[in-house]
């Protein structure tokens, strides 16, 4: 698509005899041919024309050569003729060879020469004719009928040329010639300067032209402009910015005055200097700290200098029998930042001449001592009856840098008694199916009479799900009633007339299996047999049979053992690699039930109590009901079907999901329970007998969830959820998998607000809208979710699910909303490969809506990895400051990369609101007083809640589309349309 600029033709003449001072001195061949005859124009000016009329006589053959005209630059020049033709019907008595055209020749030349007229040197242009010829009645009246006729010469290679005129037997005049070519202008656009530029001959072909910006001013993206071959300006492309510290104005960028500073390079105005800071000079980029203020090396430079918060104040403390609670009160003045913090120091203090030393590592704080955001911390394994001196500092993001000390408060503690210090280390003395034995060391300090020891332990595998406990009181302990050949955790606290004291670090030790068992027996049998050795030979000879027997029936279990642990690391042709899990396709197994057995794990349909109906799927019914897991309690699942009749390609495809789950393991990747593939007749009648049993998602789909609770959390829960789904993201990129359908509607949320990645079947409908869909024989993609690469290519990677939960990222703070709004996919794959991309939902940190904009490079290579979103998204929420600078509230309008796309231009604004389905509120803009899109744009948030408009999701709606109307008229303003 071109878009032609407004900038006037500019042609650059060669040649115009009506300007022309003496004469022209042009040759005629014959001399009684062509005759140079002065003349007045119609503003009584004199001319030079030349004028022949000798149609009484046959067989004419008159010339007439201009000068030598140099070319200059152009490679092709433009001929004007003005002229005036007598019609032959109107003189008397001429002969049959009276003509009404004349003919136009050419001969290039690279300088003037005087050698003799030959009339084969010239190459012919064309035949000129009239449109209007006079009569011997015009010449009565002195009605002339004045012709202009334009023809084009080139391609010219020399250096210039002559026009010669040709006639035939004609009454003619020649009452002016001009010799022009084109040029496109030098010309300002988007503060950079393009220089004349010459055509190309080829009509077809646009030469590019680069701009070279103003003084003052940096490309953002390279400026280009097309010269046409008519001298015109096409295809506006790229820009410049004014340079950090000058602002625009007028066309030029000029330095930001004293008080005033511009940070960034771009279209924005310079801003006053933050509070507690100054600037006595021009064009500055930042504003530096009055004394005693300050900024921390992150603090970017809008941000207001501040200084160190003062001393914590009413610090009490609480003994119990176990903990030492500090408390204390937030200090008076925070210097003006939010990130405060607070450090405590413990120092141990005794009657020597070293008065006091560090508590060292002994005594510890929950949850830590340093960079506490609350204002009290729990202190435990302290000793008894020993002086103790706490200073609570408080601390922010400039006290390293300033000059005072950190401001600190000073209490201290005397303890008449504490509890018991960690239990030392802990061993396993043996095991045997069932059983472990432990021993342990006695508290460093006990800090009394050791009451009796108590012992946690659960299954590793099941850790933080239960655990039991059990009692000794000696420092050893025999735990029975243990699983075989499992994994178990323990840890140890030890009990005083004081209370508890904390558990020990955690011990990991496992049971026996059968082989273990066998093994003690053998030894208790070798040391009897050892102690009646002279007395009881045919025991001995009993206990070595069945030692020999033992061990046989021990080296087959090992070397079954062995056996079953090769074919785990080699199944199915894919090697697998201790500590390393790679996703493995289930369609590159020749039979794929084999990759559904692999990798779910088969349920007993009686274990499975359905409950209700809560949605239906493409191949069936959506239930909800429990599972009971032998030896846990139930818990609730979801249960996909097969409805009835299905053929073994559905049920292929159907298990085909669960092949891909049951390879998953992450806490933000929904969890398969196992599947159900073996039909029980009397099972039929609860639901269908082929099943895939997933964990229960109480809340549902994210989309529907955020947009059922719009508005009601905040913004650091939002990028909570953002963070979980980025983790499971990275998780399924760390495996190789490339999801292809990555959208709000394919994350699950449950009761807790976790959110989890779902739906890895690609073989269902996505929306009502057929164009929004696609299936597992390929075809349709879901066009406003997806990278353009994939959409144009199909080329998936883990960089188009990059994409993809950018485009998650805006429906999230958007609570829901549909991306793209009401546009087709069409105008959306337009849109995007022109460089337009989604604004800022309301109320979106500028932070995150630059990683959308990261996310959604064009180039996929530039695209963030999922291990760099979840570290930023990490230090974003242990920084929530940077999530205060809302895009609204930024200067000048917001960036996009690239230009920005052709939108209808919309004539009123009660055609905006219909475009935006907001039509109901055409009255309240009225009433207003915002009756044209100018004033539309200017508005703000609480303009719009001003009006009437109360619903958040309808604000946030109208907002959005205020931010891109405004984008969109600045772009139709910068290309010299008015709307």
């Amino acid at each position: 698509m071109l878009i032609l600029l407004t900038f006037p033709l500019f042609p650059v003449v060669l040649l115009d005899t009506t300007a022309a001072l003496g004469e022209l001195g042009w040759k005629a061949y014959p001399l009684n041919g062509w005759d140079a005859i002065p003349e007045m124009d119609e503003y009584n000016r004199p001319i030079h024309t030349y004028q022949v009329c000798n149609v009484m006589e046959p067989n004419q053959n008159n010339w007439l050569r201009t000068n030598w005209i140099s070319r200059e630059a152009a490679q092709k020049v433009y001929v004007e003729l003005k002229f005036t033709l007598r019609d032959c019907n109107s003189i008397p008595w001429v002969l049959g060879t009276c003509k009404e055209t004349f003919n136009l020749y050419y001969m290039e030349a690279d300088e003037s020469h005087g050698i003799k007229f030959r009339q084969n040197q010239y190459t012919k242009i064309d035949t000129i004719a009239a449109d209007e010829s006079f009569t011997q009645m015009d010449l009565g009246d002195r009605i002339l009928k004045l012709n202009t006729e334009i023809r084009e010469v080139g391609p010219i290679t020399k250096k210039g040329f002559y026009l010669a005129f040709q006639d035939i037997g004609a009454c003619i005049a020649l009452v002016s010639v001009r010799v022009y070519y084109k040029k496109c202008p030098f010309t300002f656009r988007s503060l950079a300067m393009f220089p004349d530029t010459i055509p190309r001959v080829d009509s077809s072909s646009l030469v590019e032209v680069r701009g070279s910006c103003i003084t003052n001013a940096e490309e953002r993206d390279t400026p280009k402009l097309y010269c046409g071959a008519d001298g015109d300006w096409l295809v506006p492309l790229g820009r410049c910015v004014c340079s950090i510290g000058y602002e625009e104005l007028d066309g030029a960028c000029h330095a930001c005055r004293p008080g005033f500073y511009k940070a960034f390079g771009g279209n924005i105005k310079c801003s006053k200097c933050p509070p507690h800071s100054f600037t006595h000079e021009d064009a500055s980029a930042v504003c530096r700290c009055e004394k005693g203020y300050f900024r921390a090396e992150k603090d970017p430079p809008t941000m207001a200098c501040t200084r160190p918060p003062s001393v914590p104040r009413n610090v009490i403390f609480n003994i119990n029998e176990s903990a030492l609670i500090l408390e204390w009160s937030p200090p008076i003045d925070t210097g003006g930042r939010k990130d405060l913090s607070y450090n405590v120091i413990c120092k141990r203090c005794g009657l020597g001449p070293k008065r006091c030393e560090p508590c060292g590592g002994g005594l510890r704080f929950l949850p830590q001592n340093t960079g506490l955001k609350n204002t009290s911390v729990a202190v435990v394994d302290f000793l008894a009856h020993m002086n103790y001196t706490f200073e609570i500092q408080s601390v922010s993001g400039v006290s390293d840098i300033s000059m005072l000390a950190r401001q600190f408060a000073i209490i201290n503690v005397t303890t008449n008694q504490a509890a018991p210090s960690l239990i030392g280390f802990v061993r396993k003395d043996w095991a045997s199916q069932n059983s472990i034995a432990l021993s342990w060391q006695e508290p460093e300090y006990p800090n009394g009479i050791i009451l009796d020891y108590e012992i946690k332990y659960y299954e590793k595998e099941h850790e933080q799900l239960s655990y039991s406990s059990t009692r000794s009181k000696a420092s050893s302990a025999i735990i029975n009633g243990l699983k075989h050949a499992t994994k178990y955790v323990f840890q140890i606290r030890a009990r005083t007339a004081a209370g508890y004291g904390s558990y020990s670090q955690k011990a990991e030790f496992e049971t026996g299996d059968e082989s273990s068992d066998i093994a003690t027996e053998q030894g208790q049998v070798l040391v009897i047999a050892t102690a009646a050795v002279g007395g009881f030979t045919l025991l001995v000879i009993l206990t070595l049979f069945f030692l020999i027997t033992g061990r046989c029936h021990w080296y087959i279990k090992a070397k079954m053992k062995s056996e079953e642990k090769r074919r785990t690391h080699f199944q199915n042709g894919h090697i697998r690699f201790p500590g390393m899990r790679t996703y493995i396709d289930p369609d590159t197994y020749e039979d794929p039930s084999q990759a559904v057995h692999e990798f779910a794990k088969e349920i007993d349909p009686s274990r499975i109590r359905i409950e209700r109906v809560i949605g239906a799927g493409e191949f069936g019914e959506v239930c909800s009901g429990r599972l009971k897991i032998p030896g846990k309690r139930e818990i609730p699942v979801a249960i996909k079907t097969l409805k009835g009749g299905y053929m073994d390609r559905q049920r292929r495809d159907f298990l085909r999901e669960a092949s891909i789950m049951g390879q998953f393991d992450h806490p933000n990747i929904v969890r398969l329970e196992g599947v159900v593939t073996k039909s029980i007749a009397l099972f039929l009648h609860l639901c269908r007998p082929v099943m895939i049993v997933v964990e229960y998602m109480e809340n549902g789909s994210l989309d529907s969830f955020l947009r059922k609770h719009d508005g009601h959390f905040t913004v650091i829960q939002l990028v909570g959820m953002l963070r979980g789904i980025a983790s499971g993201m990275k998780y399924l990129s760390d495996m190789g998998y490339v999801h292809r359908d990555l959208a709000a509607r394919n994350i699950l949320v449950n009761s807790n607000l976790v959110c989890k990645v779902s739906d890895f079947g690609l073989s269902r409908v996505l929306e009502d809208d057929p164009e929004a869909a696609y299936t597992t024989t390929g075809g349709k993609i879901p066009i406003r979710w997806t990278a353009p690469e994939a959409i144009a290519y199909r080329k998936f990677s883990s960089a188009s699910d990059v994409w993809s939960y950018g485009i998650v990222m805006w429906e999230v703070m958007s609570y829901g909303e549909r991306p793209y709004w009401e546009m087709s996919n069409q105008d959306v794959i337009l849109s995007i490969e022109e460089g337009y991309r989604l604004p800022a939902p309301m109320g979106c940190p500028a932070t995150l809506h630059q990683l959308m904009l990261h996310c959604w490079q064009k180039e996929r290579n530039h695209r963030p990895k999922f291990t760099e979103i979840v570290t930023f998204l990490d230090k974003v929420i242990r920084n929530p400051s940077s999530l205060q600078i809302l895009v609204e509230e930024m200067n000048g309008l917001p960036e996009s990369p690239g230009d920005a796309p052709e939108f209808p231009l919309f004539v009123s604004v009660n055609d905006w609101l219909d475009s935006i389905k907001m039509e109901q509120y055409k009255n309240n803009f009225m009433a207003a007083g915002f009756i044209s899109l100018d004033a539309v744009t200017r508005m703000t948030i609480d303009d719009v809640r001003r009006i009437g408009v109360t619903l958040i999701g309808h604000q946030r709606r109208i907002v959005s589309s205020i931010q891109t109307l405004r984008l969109h008229m600045f772009h139709i303003q910068e290309k010299g349309f008015h709307v």
